[in-house]
């Protein structure tokens, strides 16, 4: 989506709305009117086109054409633009009604010789571009980064892509980056943390695909950086959340908090990764990269035993209807072919539903979505009228609070967490009330 669209000007607004009214467009179009004249204005502005010129209309119908829009759209589209063209006394040598017969593009001279002008000019310029979306996944999977990383990172270059308006790559320099951070804060009033993520992306997109240094970036206006204290539930909140939540939420909720994880980690548990032996949760591959292993609550054994045999009963039906095994990563598929079909390998919450592959033509088990995860919680938090807002991530503020309110070790707590800067964990001081005594003494005297 292109956040730089152009906006029709207010006075135009006003004489395109008059010119509506005296050619008795109904009303209920109206919006459709001035969508089509902004999509016109963006486009020629995207593109080089002049929008008072009438030789823009064909390449503009013909976008319309690429992009799947329906014949009605299109003329609709079409009149619309010639509305506007009488705001300005601009009267095309075009043919008011078409003869029968006839589709309305036939009214526009040379509209087909400029389409293929305007589409081998549309894709040389998107060729390059779409190179660039290409580049960027094998430069996240050459480091191993997080698909989330590539979905943020891919999303930010193409804002960039629209801001720049498809700029050529050669000519990309650090004074649109400039223009563009600049204008995520002041126009787009996004936070600190989404403009550092624009940064740190459009820095990748330079120095990996570009192969371009990025230099000194100086004279940008930054987001200001928002004190953030977490939400923190209290122990009788959490369980009357878990209370109200059915199988398997109220379980994976329980981890949430007892363990301390993001929703992806817990979500990404296999059964290899639970040591009942030495109570041990071992995460693998969380924010950043980086393993840690957790203490299991007691508390959780038996539930936690229960819903082994739970997935082992799934396992063994995945097995007799033949299916291809859990999803897996790629460097164990590629050494162990075998090792999705074992069941140490299984998903600790699987899906409900088996995931049809089109280009192996194989049916695999995925783990259960985030998003119905958020949605049950959401649900929960709203029937029970919490005056907090709670979310997945709620309940792991609240484990690290919780310990620092017992008084464990702050960098005990970082460990935990995964942390890798303590200023990070930090942040948790101030969502639970200070016992540091103020008074000097010495600690022979304690």
């Amino acid at each position: 989506m292109n956040t730089t669209m152009e906006k029709i000007p207010q006075q135009l607004l006003k004489q395109f709305d008059a010119k509506l009214i005296k050619t008795r467009i109904s009303t209920k179009n109206y919006s459709f009117f001035r969508k089509w004249l902004r999509y016109y204005i963006d486009f020629c502005s995207k593109y080089d086109h002049d929008s008072k010129n009438t030789e823009s209309l064909p390449y503009f119908i013909n976008k319309l054409r690429g992009k799947r829009q329906s014949r009605q759209h299109q003329k609709q589209a079409y009149d619309a633009i010639l509305i506007y063209y009488e705001i300005f006394g601009i009267h095309p040598n075009w043919p008011e009604k078409p003869s029968p017969g006839n589709r309305f593009e036939n009214e526009v001279p040379g509209v087909h010789e400029k389409a293929v002008a305007y589409t081998k000019n549309e894709a040389f310029v998107n060729k390059k571009w779409k190179s660039v979306y290409a580049g960027l996944s094998n430069e996240i999977k050459v480091r191993h980064y997080s698909p989330k990383t590539f979905k943020a990172y891919s999303i930010w270059v193409g804002k960039f892509q629209g801001f720049v308006k498809s700029k050529a790559l050669e000519q990309l320099s650090t004074d649109d980056v400039k223009k563009f951070l600049t204008f995520l804060a002041v126009e787009q009033h996004i936070s600190a943390s989404s403009q550092n993520q624009a940064f740190n992306a459009l820095l990748f997109f330079f120095r990996n695909i570009l192969k371009k240094e990025f230099g000194k970036i100086d004279g940008v206006v930054r987001a200001k950086r928002k004190p953030y204290i977490p939400v923190v539930l209290s122990r009788q909140e959490i369980d009357l959340i878990i209370g109200k939540l059915r199988y398997p939420y109220n379980l994976i909720v329980q981890l949430l908090y007892g363990c301390g994880l993001r929703l992806s980690e817990c979500m990404n548990i296999r059964i290899n990764n639970l040591n009942f032996d030495t109570g041990i949760l071992t995460i693998h591959d969380g924010k950043g990269g980086k393993d840690r292993t957790l203490p299991l609550p007691e508390t959780l054994i038996s539930d936690l035993a229960a819903q082994i045999d739970v997935v082992k009963e799934l396992h063994l039906q995945d097995l007799n209807d033949g299916y291809a095994g859990a999803f897996m990563f790629d460097a164990i598929e590629k050494k162990y072919k075998n090792a999705g079909k074992e069941f140490n390998w299984q998903w600790f919450f699987p899906a409900k539903t088996l995931t049809y592959v089109p280009e192996t033509k194989e049916f695999r088990r995925s783990h259960l979505h985030n998003r119905h995860v958020q949605k049950a919680i959401k649900a929960v938090v709203n029937r029970a009228q919490l005056t907090k807002r709670a979310t997945a991530h709620t309940f792991r503020h609240s484990f690290a609070s919780h310990l620092l309110q017992a008084n464990y070790d702050i960098r005990t707590i970082q460990e935990l967490l995964g942390h890798s800067n303590i200023r990070t964990t930090m942040i948790y001081t101030h969502t639970v009330k200070s016992r540091t005594v103020k008074e000097s003494k010495s600690p022979l005297d304690l």
